[in-house]
């Protein structure tokens, strides 16, 4: 086991300093909560997220989302629907921001695999008003894995591998601008090392590379996950 967390960790830090060679390394700063209500098919889930173009200081998003959640009887899916405020500031010395109002529709299973691959998929569509754009819609599909490396479950005390990727695609292509958009957005690919302090608070670190047609751009990610 020390042995692949070492290993883990030198990939990480190889992959940190790539992001630093092209001087465009950011940082993301995450909150996720759950909630289920007592004796209900219903909750709430969401996310705070504070994103920096560089480790700190330079605004590239702050993302304020939450939904409402329903679990159908005898069923491991989870629908929800929400709603998302999001500011997107500029790269560099400018103040200037952009905002967006977001309405999302989201379905989400989970499945164990082989006893301790713990898998979900994720898929999500969203209506977007992005101030001086016309209105965009988005598909996404994200493939999370999470492996525990010290035990079998992701109890207390586990410590576990964090993957995902995520694919976007854009509803249509113009938006309003003069500048059309292309149907590929963007796809993310993580790798992360979490933390079970218990089963309802889990930490995760890891490194996110982001990929458009025109760009890529590497991202630290510290996130808290917390169901209460």
């Amino acid at each position: 086991m020390r042995k692949l967390l070492l290993s883990l960790g030198i990939v990480l830090m190889s992959s940190t300093i790539n992001a630093q060679d092209q001087s465009q390394m950011g940082a993301w700063y995450m909150y996720f909560y759950k909630h289920q209500f007592k004796n209900s098919q219903f909750g709430i889930q969401g996310d705070l997220q504070y994103r920096n173009w560089d480790i700190i200081g330079d605004l590239e998003q702050l993302l304020i989302r939450s939904g409402i959640t329903f679990t159908p009887k005898n069923a491991d899916i989870l629908f929800t629907l929400g709603y998302g405020n999001i500011t997107t500031g500029q790269f560099g010395d400018s103040n200037a921001t952009v905002s967006e109002s977001r309405i999302y529709q989201e379905a989400m299973f989970s499945k164990k695999i082989g006893g301790r691959f713990y898998t979900t998929h994720r898929f999500r569509y969203e209506q977007r008003f992005v101030e001086n754009q016309d209105f965009r819609t988005r598909y996404r599909y994200n493939l999370f894995l999470n492996i525990p490396v010290n035990q079998n479950t992701l109890d207390a005390k586990a410590v576990y591998i964090a993957l995902y990727n995520e694919l976007f695609i854009n509803g249509q292509t113009d938006i309003g601008t003069d500048t059309p958009v292309q149907l590929f957005d963007r796809n993310r690919t993580y790798l992360g090392m979490g933390y079970v302090l218990k089963p309802s608070m889990k930490f995760q670190l890891g490194w996110m590379n982001q990929k458009t047609v025109n760009w890529g751009k590497g991202q630290l990610q510290f996130s808290f996950h917390h169901s209460f």
